[in-house]
């Protein structure tokens, strides 16, 4: 089995909520404490943990993107 943790904390709390909210449909994250969250992947191929990692970094990437160009407007 592999197995992969990422702790996550953004710029302030409301960045660091919203990333959560992204991964809610994906993957199932623990908060760690007022402005980080947890995730863990396992899965039994390195090839399929991969592809998970991906895909959740892309959903983190992306909404942290919308994130910065929202601040930069409001």
């Amino acid at each position: 089995m592999w197995e992969l943790q990422l702790i996550v904390q953004s710029r302030s709390e409301v960045d660091t909520k919203a990333l959560a909210a992204c991964l809610a449909t994906d993957c199932e994250t623990t908060w760690t404490g007022e402005s980080s969250f947890r995730i863990e992947l396992q899965e039994a191929a390195c090839k399929d943990l991969r592809a998970m990692w991906n895909t959740r970094l892309r959903g983190l990437i992306a909404t942290d993107n919308v994130l910065k160009v929202f601040g930069k407007h409001s």
